[in-house]
C-alpha cells in the first residue's frame, strides 16, 4: 500500500475508473491551472472522544484524495479546547486512522502553533480589526443578535489600539480571570451571517493543557486556530462537512487578514522546530456528512452510553466508534467500500444502515474461511454409525476460492445440529428435518428421522437418526437429491465458545426523532446483545484474535481481539448472512 507521500503515476483507463465527484472535479481543475503543483490535505479531529463512522467518510476523503493525486496528507490533531481532550483519545485517533488503512504525511497538533497564533492575534489588534472585549458570556449573547435581527455593538469595541495591545498582552500573562476578557474580531455586527458578528478569536481558561502545561492561560477558538493551521501547514484543499459552509466567510477572512505567506516573522522558529511548511492560502470544501439509519454520532451521546453503562466501554461491538465496529469484525475494506458507494456530495441524506451491512458482507463473503458451528445445539445420534467412530473428513475453507486450501473435520455417531432446524410438527415450505424426513448432513451423507427422544419435561433432547450409506461421498448414491443440507458439529470433538450475537445498536431508523416523543435513550435495542454458549469445529477454536470466519449458515464472526483464547473461545457476530430487519420489516 502506498504512503500518503508518494507519487502515484495515473494511467488514462485508471483515471477514467476514478471517482468523479465534485471534490476531485476541483482538485483536477486546480492542478491542470497551476494552482498548486501539489496537493496537500489534513484530517484534523479533536481528541475529545474516539472516532465513529462518521468520521470513516472525512478520512478517507482527505486522505483518499492525497494518495489519488500523488500528495499527502497530515494527521493534525486538534487541542484547543483542554479540559475535554486526553492524550488516551490521540493514541485511539492514530490507532484508527491506520487500522481504516491510511498513514499520515506528519502529525501535527494546533498546539504546535500556539504562539503563531498569539503573534497573528497581535497583527490583527495592531491593523484595528480585533479588540478586548470585557462582556461576559451570557451579554455577549444577547448583543449577538438573532437570524432576523442584527447585533449591536460593544461598549469595548472602540478601544484604542494601544489599549487593546496592553489588555491582551495581560491576558497573555494570566493577569484575569477566567471568562472575565475575549478578544474578538472588529468585523460586522450587522452581518447576515452571524459567524462574523465580531466573533471570539481568544477566551481566558486557566486549565493545564495535555501538552503545553501551564503555559498558556488563554486558548484560540477553532474558527481562528483551524483556518491558520491549515495555512500553516500549506493545505491547499480544507476538506470540511457541511455544517461548516456558514463558517467559510470567517475562515478566508482570518486566512487574509493574517497573510500568513506574506508576514514570515509570524511563524518564525517553526523551522528550528521541525514543523515548518511554506503556508499558503487553503480553500475550503464542504461535503455532506455520512449519516446512517440507526445509529447516533453525537460524541456527547457516545460519552453517555459509556458513563452510564448502557454498553461496556468505548471499543463494544455495539457502538459505531471505529474501535467498536473494529471489535464487531467489521473490516476497513467494507467501511472504505461504503464511503466509495455513498459518493462525495453536498445533499444531506440519511443512509439505510442496510448499505453497510451489505458492504461488510461483500468484504468478508471474499475474504473470510468457512467453519461450522453450532449456536442452539441439539444432539443428533446417527444409530446405525458404530459406536467410537471417528474419521476426518476434508472440507474447503473458501467454495469459492481454491487458494484458502482444505481442512480436516472430525465426524463421529454424535453431532450437534442448530435445534431451528428441526421441527416436530414442520410449518408449510419447511424442508430441514422433521419426523422420517430426510435431509443431507454437510459433507456426510443423507440421514432420516427416525425418532425424537424428550425429557420428563417433555422438551426434545435428542435424535436418533440413521445415515444412507450409499449417499457418503464418493458412492452411487451421493446424488441422490434431497431439500434441504443442515451443518453440524462432532459431539465428541466440538469446542465449547462463548458467542455473543451483536445487532444494531437503536430500533427504530432515526433515534434522535421526537415523532414518538420518546428520548433516544428508549429507542435502545434491548437484542443487540445476546451471548450463548455455542460449540465450534475444533479449527475454529483455534483461530487468533481478530481471525475472521463464516459460520456457515450462521453469519459472519470474529475471534474477540481482547477476550478470545484458544482454550476459552469467544466470538463476536459481525453480521448475519441476510438483512433479517427487512424481512422483519416485511420487505
Amino acid at each position: 500500500m502506498p504512503t500518503e507521500n508518494s507519487a502515484v503515476a495515473t494511467s488514462p483507463a485508471a483515471a477514467a475508473s476514478q471517482p468523479q465527484d465534485f471534490i476531485r472535479q476541483i482538485v483536477r481543475d486546480d492542478l491542470a491551472q497551476g494552482r498548486h503543483a501539489v496537493v496537500h490535505t489534513r484530517f484534523p479531529p479533536e481528541p475529545n472522544g474516539y472516532l465513529h463512522i462518521g468520521h470513516a467518510k472525512a478520512i478517507c476523503l482527505s486522505f483518499g484524495i492525497a494518495r489519488e493525486f500523488g500528495g499527502w496528507c497530515n494527521l493534525r490533531l486538534d487541542d484547543t479546547n483542554p479540559g475535554k481532550e486526553d492524550p488516551e483519545f490521540v493514541e485511539g485517533i492514530k490507532e484508527d486512522v491506520r487500522w481504516l488503512g491510511f498513514e499520515w504525511h506528519a502529525l501535527r497538533h494546533a498546539s504546535d502553533y500556539f504562539e503563531v497564533f498569539y503573534r497573528s492575534a497581535i497583527k490583527l489588534i495592531k491593523d484595528g480589526v480585533a479588540y478586548v472585549d470585557d462582556l461576559d458570556a451570557e451579554q455577549m449573547r444577547a448583543y449577538r443578535g438573532t437570524l432576523t435581527e442584527p447585533g449591536r455593538n460593544s461598549p469595548f469595541r472602540e478601544r484604542t489600539v494601544a489599549e487593546n495591545l496592553d489588555l491582551f498582552v495581560r491576558m497573555r500573562a494570566g493577569e484575569f480571570a477566567d471568562g472575565s476578557k475575549t478578544l474578538r474580531a472588529r468585523i460586522d455586527m450587522a452581518s447576515g451571517n452571524i459567524n462574523l458578528r465580531d466573533p471570539a478569536i481568544y477566551r481566558i481558561r486557566k486549565v493545564t493543557h495535555q501538552n503545553t502545561g501551564d503555559a498558556w492561560p488563554i486558548y484560540p477558538m477553532y474558527d481562528y486556530a483551524h483556518c491558520l493551521s491549515d495555512a500553516l501547514e500549506g493545505i491547499t484543499h480544507s476538506l470540511c462537512t457541511l455544517e461548516f459552509e456558514d463558517h467559510r466567510p470567517l475562515y478566508d477572512w482570518f486566512v487574509d487578514k493574517v497573510d500568513l505567506p506574506g508576514h514570515p516573522q509570524l511563524w518564525q522558529g517553526l523551522v528550528e522546530a521541525g514543523l515548518h511548511t511554506e503556508p499558503a492560502k487553503p480553500r475550503q470544501i464542504e461535503f455532506s456528512r455520512l449519516n446512517l439509519s440507526y445509529c447516533i454520532t453525537s460524541k456527547r451521546k457516545l460519552a453517555q452510553l459509556v458513563s452510564e453503562g448502557h454498553v461496556d466501554g468505548w471499543d463494544d461491538p455495539r457502538m459505531n466508534t471505529l474501535r467498536g465496529l473494529r471489535r464487531r469484525g467489521f473490516t476497513p475494506a467494507g467501511l472504505r467500500l461504503l464511503v466509495d458507494r455513498v459518493g462525495v456530495s453536498k445533499q444531506n441524506s440519511v443512509i439505510d444502515y442496510a448499505v453497510l451491512e451489505g458492504c461488510i458482507r461483500e468484504d468478508l463473503d471474499a475474504t473470510s474461511a468457512r467453519r461450522m458451528a453450532v449456536l442452539d445445539p441439539l444432539k443428533l445420534v446417527l444409530t446405525n454409525v458404530p459406536h467410537g467412530h471417528e474419521e476426518m473428513l476434508s472440507f474447503p475453507n473458501h467454495p469459492k476460492d481454491e487458494s484458502f486450501g482444505t481442512r480436516e473435520l472430525p465426524f463421529s455417531r454424535e453431532v450437534w445440529i442448530e435445534r431451528e432446524d428441526f421441527a416436530e410438527v414442520p410449518p408449510k415450505g419447511f424442508h430441514r428435518l422433521k419426523p422420517d424426513g430426510e435431509v443431507r448432513l454437510r459433507g456426510v451423507g443423507i440421514i432420516r428421522c427416525e425418532r425424537m427422544i424428550k425429557d420428563g419435561e417433555g422438551k426434545l433432547v435428542e435424535l436418533h437418526c440413521t445415515l444412507d450409506p450409499d449417499s457418503r461421498h464418493g458412492l452411487p448414491g451421493a446424488d441422490r437429491k434431497v431439500k434441504s443440507t443442515i451443518h453440524w458439529v462432532s459431539a465428541g470433538h466440538a469446542v465449547a465458545a462463548e458467542v455473543r450475537l451483536y445487532d444494531r445498536q437503536f430500533d427504530v431508523p432515526a433515534p434522535d426523532g421526537e415523532e414518538d416523543g420518546k428520548s433516544w435513550l428508549e429507542h435502545i435495542n434491548p437484542g443487540a446483545k445476546r451471548v450463548v454458549q455455542g460449540w465450534l469445529e475444533p479449527a475454529a477454536a483455534q483461530a487468533q484474535p481478530e481471525q475472521r470466519f463464516q459460520f456457515e449458515r450462521l453469519g459472519y464472526f470474529v475471534a474477540d481481539r481482547f477476550d478470545h483464547r484458544p482454550d476459552a473461545p469467544v466470538f463476536n457476530r459481525t453480521v448475519t448472512l441476510r438483512d433479517i430487519w427487512a424481512r422483519q420489516a416485511g420487505q
